[in-house]
């Protein structure tokens, strides 16, 4: 996947969530005019790849207690160069949890969300122009990561009544 790969993509999702226009159009955008966007050196934001990675039978979703942000959120990370969002968003959730063998169920964009990130040591107050991916774990065994306070599966029903963040809600009532 290229850069046009993933403006199609979020064309598609535009077309599929009307409702979302506006962040597509902002996301295209940030992305056609930025030539470096997938490199966290672009310090106004960058291009993120995230997940709601499914438990084997798809009940719940593995959610991290992330240090840095300090709050429940999805799994996900840096795209460091890659323009291929979903191979960021399996290689995230690899690393973040520690499980190997991770199945994409969808291809598509599953959510997407344009967020600030606050300032912290050198890095300036930036945005995230994050995209998620429907993936599934073929085991619950993880390893909580650096990055992590804590991981945890939670039933969709339970996740679905939590106090998260409005863009990880709208990621998982999309299930």
């Amino acid at each position: 996947m290229d850069r046009n790969d993933l403006v199609e993509k979020i064309q598609r999702y535009q077309r599929k969530y009307p409702d979302e226009a506006s962040a597509c159009q902002k996301m295209i955008a940030f992305i056609e005019n930025n030539e470096n966007c997938f490199e966290r050196s672009l310090l106004k934001g960058h291009i993120t790849g995230s997940c709601v990675l499914l438990s084997p039978d798809q009940s719940k979703v593995l959610l991290t207690h992330h240090k840095k942000l300090n709050k429940w959120i999805q799994l996900g990370g840096h795209s460091d160069g890659n323009p291929n969002t979903l191979e960021v968003a399996v290689r995230e959730a690899q690393e973040e949890s520690g499980i190997e063998s991770i199945e994409v169920l969808s291809e598509e964009i599953h959510s997407l969300d344009i967020h600030e990130i606050p300032a912290r040591k050198e890095e300036p107050t930036h945005l995230h122009f994050d995209l998620t991916f429907l993936l599934k774990a073929n085991s619950e065994d993880y390893k909580v990561s650096e990055e992590s306070h804590d991981l945890k599966w939670i039933p969709l029903k339970e996740a679905a009544e939590m106090d998260l963040e409005e863009s990880v809600r709208r990621m998982i009532s999309k299930l």
